[in-house]
């Protein structure tokens, strides 16, 4: 091996060029600096600058504590309304998934039309947050659960119908094309060779939704969809601080056993 060579297999290769390095270390400056201005441009207009902002947000918090338990009876009923409203939009949510997202799959889906036309309802669905989707619903139907399930059916077909038919989009589709090779229709397409590929991924994702609209719930009780969080936004209103803290406890308390069992299912399918 002469010089030249040892001295080219010594040099270090680099793993980005110079002009890759160059675009990235200005994208990050860049990015630095919007940080900087937002954040110096955000204290301008506080009337105390963040020290008093922090100042204002210990003192607030402090009203929270210690939490009124005694309230723990009154609010069981209510806790129950956020659970069955999710329960309730999950199970409707699931079940009108079913036809959307194989008509959204593009390998099931040939004729293109209908494909085209499914998707873009299903875009147009995700676009409109939930809480929009909860003022609308409270104004038709007023306050109560079932404006909040309605909001929550709608948000949880948006994004159920989408990860599903990008699930069967992945699927094997030998199955498919053996059954149609046989004969087989396209329900019996779809039932013997279609849903034994995606049903435990279904199931997770339903799991994962479930999990999503619990929270929701809560955010939606607050403009007046019903459930603990229209209870919770009650008590702020009335600067009831202890018994809103014992509503948040309750709260986190819920979701957390909620994701536990939700996982541990998830476990189980997959």
């Amino acid at each position: 091996m002469t010089n030249e060579t040892h001295s080219l297999t010594n040099k270090s290769i680099p793993l980005y060029p110079a002009k890759t390095k160059l675009q990235v270390t200005i994208i990050f400056f860049v990015v630095l600096g919007i940080y900087i201005f937002s954040m110096a441009w955000t204290q301008r207009d506080m009337v105390s600058g963040l020290s008093g902002a922090l100042g204002n947000m210990y003192r607030v918090i402090e009203k929270f504590f210690p939490p009124n338990f005694s309230i723990l009876p009154d609010i069981w009923n209510a806790l129950a309304q956020t659970i069955q409203m999710a329960i309730i939009a999950t199970t409707i949510a699931a079940i009108l998934t079913v036809p959307l997202a194989v008509l959204s799959a593009q390998n099931i889906t040939t004729f293109k039309p209908l494909y085209y036309l499914t998707r873009t309802i299903l875009n147009l669905l995700r676009t409109i947050p939930d809480l929009v989707l909860a003022v609308i619903f409270v104004g038709l139907f007023g306050i109560g659960i079932f404006p909040g399930i309605l909001a929550l059916t709608v948000f949880s077909l948006g994004i159920l119908a989408k990860l599903i038919s990008e699930t069967i989009e992945s699927v094997d589709m030998n199955p498919l094309e053996a059954m149609r090779a046989s004969g087989g229709n396209v329900f019996q397409v779809i039932w013997y060779a279609l849903v034994p590929q995606v049903l435990p991924q279904f199931t997770s994702l339903v799991l994962y939704v479930f999990e999503i609209n619990i929270r929701a719930s809560v955010v939606l009780g607050m403009v007046g969809a019903g459930g603990i969080g229209l209870v919770l936004n009650q008590q702020l209103k009335f600067y009831n601080y202890p018994n809103a803290m014992t509503i948040i406890i309750v709260i986190f308390v819920t979701v957390l056993i909620i994701e536990y069992i939700s996982n541990k299912l998830r476990e189980a399918l997959l």
